[in-house]
């Protein structure tokens, strides 16, 4: 409040500087690697040393919301490279792409090449346009798993895991040597329906009905000419000629820059006072676990699995929820959700957290690309679940199991001797696998947490267990078909979702929206439901899921483009 004469007269002088020149007529975007939702949390001071921050869907937004105001500027050039995007991170780019077309604004997709993540998100573009002897790469899904039992078991490790169904698939990588029936069946169901997404996406971009969109992708891959005598792409040039091409029609040059420097000739709205009210941003993202939330100081050049996962930990996701309960500011609550799920004890607590928020306040989630098993867990006590069709979601059920390397210590000739008291005190050790009464025991313990899932989801989606089940039982949607199934709400995005809890709440359409991280100091609880280095960092991810009781975790299926 006292600083804000400063912040206005700053506004001044910059809005004087900037009218002195003129932003380009076209802004390029290089989109060069995979953009999370949401921007990255603050990074300590020395890690801005070795990684540049990511641009995220939320910004690349507010960045066209700015071009989209300033009339001066005529359009945008997406320089698209081929990078995996999930699905559901595409449909935020052709939503934002869409948005900007609607406002007037031109946009124009290039590309040395394209596949079919390229390909799906150039097709909600004005124009498809293509580098000369670039291509249009073979167009479609394919899913491959692989399958380490036999080849586990010559160096004496093997994987004794127990699950609900058939269907809760996370661990048919380690226990079996080929695709089950079940999980063949799965994936199946899943790329038929992204496989329609994308022909309903050329369809619309391309001006074919749908037999001639299948058509297209089944006559793939073009070259540069066969794609322009398809109409697959609608001109084929270099990049320099870019400006040349958007002149056409026009008897003045075409200027092309770059975001920094359109933004320093762009006019931006005057300051006001803070809001009082505003939504709250809680985020969930990465492997649940036990503890604290976390992440690798450096993402390695390869994706490593569950274990090189962001972590996000109950301690510090009940530690930010109970700040939000608190704060009599926040009039709604978006929780954005992104994990493949985890620790069935963590996936609880959080979700105990969030209960006590949607008590006093309108509590929404964003589903991110994959938001199953915990990840659905912790969406339950929200009003309202926001996903888009390309999102994967569900896998409702439970795993747990060890992995046994006794027979590995013995071909190295290593001999382990145990000395224990208690019946059952090695039931989790890595010696050998569960004994038939061990299995009985571990079965009746996942049984009793899927029930508790079963009747958690049913009571928060006004369905009964026997009525969830069939939808159950480990089994992942992608958000289309999980909205089919009474499973999300709405398909749409995080900007859906924060238009919903803003209208639940009664909040104007520019009430702020602020993310809310843990406090320093821990908060006690004060309200319960009524309802009862690398190698360092994967290793503790290894300990810190064997320790949990119960696995609520998704398996990796078909999630990325490229």
């Amino acid at each position: 409040m006292i600083l804000f004469p400063f912040r206005y007269l700053w506004w001044l002088i910059s809005s004087v500087r900037r009218s002195l020149g003129r932003p380009p007529d076209h802004v390029i975007f290089v989109l060069e690697s995979d953009l999370p939702a949401l921007p990255d949390p603050p990074r300590r001071l020395w890690q801005r040393f070795t990684s540049r921050p990511r641009l995220s869907v939320k910004e690349l937004g507010e960045q066209f919301d700015l071009i989209a105001n300033d009339p001066r500027i005529k359009g945008v050039v997406l320089h698209l490279r081929p990078v995996g995007m999930p699905m559901a991170t595409l449909q935020d780019l052709r939503e934002l792409v869409a948005r900007l077309r609607q406002s007037g604004r031109r946009v124009v997709a290039w590309a040395p090449f394209y596949t079919t993540g390229t390909y799906y998100l150039a097709c909600a573009c004005d124009e498809i346009l293509l580098m000369p002897t670039g291509t249009v790469q073979p167009l479609g899904f394919a899913s491959t798993g692989m399958f380490l039992k036999d080849g586990l078991a010559r160096f004496g490790i093997e994987a004794d895991f127990v699950q609900i169904s058939p269907y809760k698939s996370a661990a048919d990588t380690l226990t079996k040597s080929e695709m089950s029936d079940e999980l063949r069946e799965q994936v199946t169901w899943l790329l038929d329906s992204q496989h329609k997404e994308l022909l309903s996406a050329i369809g619309k971009g391309r001006v074919l009905d749908e037999k001639g969109a299948q058509g297209l992708v089944d006559a793939s891959p073009y070259t540069d000419d066969t794609a322009l005598d398809g109409r697959v792409v609608d001109a084929v040039l270099p990049e320099e000629q870019l400006a040349e091409r958007l002149a056409q029609g026009s008897d003045a040059p075409v200027s092309i820059g770059t975001w920094e420097r359109a933004s320093a000739k762009m006019r931006s709205s005057a300051p006001r006072f803070r809001a009082r009210k505003y939504v709250a941003v809680l985020r969930i993202e990465g492997t649940i676990i036990d503890g604290r939330s976390g992440g690798l100081p450096v993402k390695p050049p390869i994706p490593i699995p569950l274990l090189g996962d962001d972590r996000a930990g109950d301690l510090t996701v009940v530690q930010a929820a109970r700040a939000i309960a608190g704060d009599k500011r926040a009039a709604a609550v978006v929780v954005y959700v992104n994990s493949r799920g985890g620790s069935a004890t963590a996936s609880e607590a959080m979700r105990q957290a969030l209960h006590v928020i949607a008590m006093r306040k309108p509590l929404v989630v964003a589903m991110g690309p994959i938001a199953g098993s915990g990840g659905y867990w912790v969406s339950t006590p929200a009003r309202w679940i926001v996903a888009r069709p390309g999102a994967l979601t569900g896998s409702i059920g439970v795993l747990t199991g060890k992995i046994v390397t006794g027979g590995m210590w013995s071909k190295l000739m290593f001999n382990r001797e145990t000395v224990a008291f208690g019946q059952h005190v090695n039931l989790e050790s890595d010696a050998k696998p569960f004994t038939e009464e061990e299995r009985v025991i571990v079965k009746g313990q996942i049984d009793r947490i899927y029930l508790l899932f079963l009747n958690v989801v049913a009571k928060a989606r006004n369905m009964t267990p026997e009525e969830v089940h069939p939808i159950a039982a480990g089994r992942v949607w992608t958000g289309r078909q999980a909205f089919e199934r009474k499973l999300v709400d709405e398909l749409g995005g995080f900007d859906a979702a924060v238009r919903k809890a803003r209208t639940l709440a009664g909040l104007p359409d520019t009430a702020p929206v602020r993310e809310v991280r843990a406090p320093k100091r821990v908060i006690p609880p004060t309200a319960l439901p009524s309802a009862a280095g690398y190698i360092g960092y994967l290793l503790e991810g290894v300990s810190l899921l064997t320790r949990a009781p119960a696995l609520a975790v998704m398996e990796y299926l078909p999630g990325e483009l490229t």
